[in-house]
């Protein structure tokens, strides 16, 4: 720093100034320091009025960014992340937080990448976890569904040309990061295409891994931080799979993800529980005849190895899903979409199942009528994947909420997570299991059925839980594990339900089951 050279400036102090300066696009506030030297005149005020204006300047921002961030510091995230940063995404909402998003490769030979966003919490990302969320299928987009139709800050517009704010993220709780997996999904790719007739559980437990170790190569100040992995439907299997994972790998300290917990919604946990229990679930709700129900009853053992091996059985379970073809299977009580620019009402009900295993069919179409057409609009926009580092803007991908063949081809897949569960209770992680009550395709009899198995000893009987004074659910709790159901929710519940959602989620971090019995939570 020079000194002051004239003999009538007097130095007073060397110190580094730093002010905040609020890129326009995002409304992030960016630090920059530097150095600062102050002269004062020996005769003349004009260098110290321009410091108390400077200075006055320097208050005013920070008062700001006080304002905003609610009193916290920011903390900008150190690693290789910058090319990461979204900056000019259409339609975005103004915030106050930094997302980004881009790929992450998982195999350097084959040339296998996985696509992710990720949104830093509102307030106080410093301070507060970092939550997985996985989208199930498989072969569905946690972009598509998570992180723009459920639970992320930026929901895809009716239009297809936007965004509107989520009041109801939940990153307001949590660093939340979505991942688009396996290859195949979404924006996720490999340069060895023979490589998607080997999708199976197992391969995709194993490349979430690795992406979660690349990622925090280029986000390190993460890697050390309370981290739970969350999902629904099919990501039944796909949380506590991987959650097994990183708890045998964390045995090697330099592998160590400080894993605390998982939070499963209506989730697939065991195949032949879930087929009851869909069963049982249609007959309850007058979706089938009690012929139907009681040919499917006296016909069908879920549990052998071929059910569908049974003529009379496999005729009666078609005729289940002929019913639900004419309604939305996801939630029973809501309209199918019927837009002209939706698919037709055949293409966007027809049942996508395997013959060939036990695994639970995939209906399509949406269970929130249409916001599928409108998110596929949005993502193949060449703006929008140039924004999201997608792609360049110009060789685009074809991007879709869900990837049929990947379903179709899909191959090892286990029988039932219970095992699972059983040994992640054991190492003491949180599991807290919600259910939408008005889902038919993983219904609340389903998880019953299969969380029955565990035969855990209940240690707080079932009884609602509220939110603002009403009603959301009911809950019950036993030794290791909570289970709750969202009243009049179906498949997505935080579709359904966003406010109620989000304080359960809040409720699942601190571990505080007690808030749901607050008659004012």
């Amino acid at each position: 720093m020079q000194e002051c050279s004239r003999s009538y400036l007097t130095p007073v102090t060397k110190f580094s100034l730093s002010i905040n300066q609020v890129d326009p696009i995002t409304y992030n506030f960016v630090a920059v320091s530097f150095p600062y030297n102050i002269c004062i005149m020996n005769n003349n005020n004009i260098y110290t009025l321009a410091f108390i204006l400077f200075l006055s300047l320097k208050s005013t921002i920070c008062s700001k960014d006080r304002e905003l961030w609610g009193g916290d510091e920011r903390k900008i995230s150190s690693g290789n992340n910058n090319d990461d940063l979204v900056t000019n995404l259409p339609g975005q909402p103004r915030v106050v937080f930094q997302h980004y998003a881009g790929y992450v490769t998982v195999n350097q030979t084959n040339g296998r990448s996985l696509f992710y966003w990720f949104y830093e919490a509102i307030t106080k990302p410093q301070e507060k976890p970092l939550v997985l969320w996985l989208n199930g299928g498989p072969g569905c987009s946690s972009v598509g569904y998570g992180a723009t139709q459920e639970i992320g800050p930026f929901l895809v517009d009716t239009d297809g040309k936007g965004l509107k704010f989520n009041n109801f993220s939940w990153n307001k709780e949590a660093n939340m990061l979505f991942l688009e997996s396996p290859v195949g999904v979404g924006f996720s790719y490999s340069n060895t295409t023979s490589e998607y007739a080997h999708l199976g559980d197992d391969f995709t437990a194993n490349d979430a891994y690795t992406f979660l170790h690349n990622w925090f190569l280029k986000f390190p100040s993460y890697r050390t931080r309370t981290f739970y992995i969350a999902g629904e439907s099919y990501a039944g299997k796909y949380v506590p799979e991987l959650a097994e994972l990183i708890h045998d790998r964390n045995k090697d300290p330099s592998l160590h993800i400080d894993l605390k917990g998982i939070l499963l919604g209506n989730p697939e946990t065991s195949d032949a529980e879930d087929w009851l229990g869909l069963v049982d679930y249609a007959w309850s709700h007058a979706v089938i005849s009690d012929e139907t129900y009681k040919t499917i009853r006296s016909s069908c053992d879920f549990n052998s190895n071929d059910p569908w091996s049974n003529t009379t059985c496999s005729q009666g379970v078609d005729e289940v899903l002929k019913q639900y073809n004419e309604i939305d299977i996801y939630s029973l009580y809501t309209s199918v979409c019927f837009a002209s620019t939706a698919r037709s009402n055949d293409q966007s009900m027809k049942m996508v199942m395997k013959r060939s295993s036990k695994m639970m069919p995939r209906i399509m179409g949406g269970y929130d009528p249409c916001l599928d057409d409108y998110a596929k609009a949005f993502y193949n926009r060449p703006d929008v994947q140039k924004a999201l580092h997608a792609s360049d803007g110009h060789k685009l991908r074809n991007w879709s909420i869900c990837n049929d063949e990947i379903f179709k081809g899909w191959g090892q897949s286990k029988s039932s997570v219970i095992p699972i569960y059983k040994k992640l209770i054991s190492a003491g992680l949180r599991i807290w299991v919600y259910s939408g009550d008005t889902d038919g395709r993983v219904p609340v009899l389903s998880t019953r059925y299969s969380l029955s198995i565990l035969g855990l000893p209940i240690t707080k009987r079932w009884r609602p839980w509220y939110h603002e004074k009403e009603v959301s659910g009911w809950f019950q709790e036993y030794e290791g594990l909570t289970f709750a159901t969202f009243r009049g929710a179906g498949h997505a519940v935080p579709c359904f339900k966003p406010s109620n959602s989000l304080a359960f989620f809040s409720s699942f971090l601190v571990g505080e089951s007690h808030l749901l019995q607050n008659n004012n939570h």
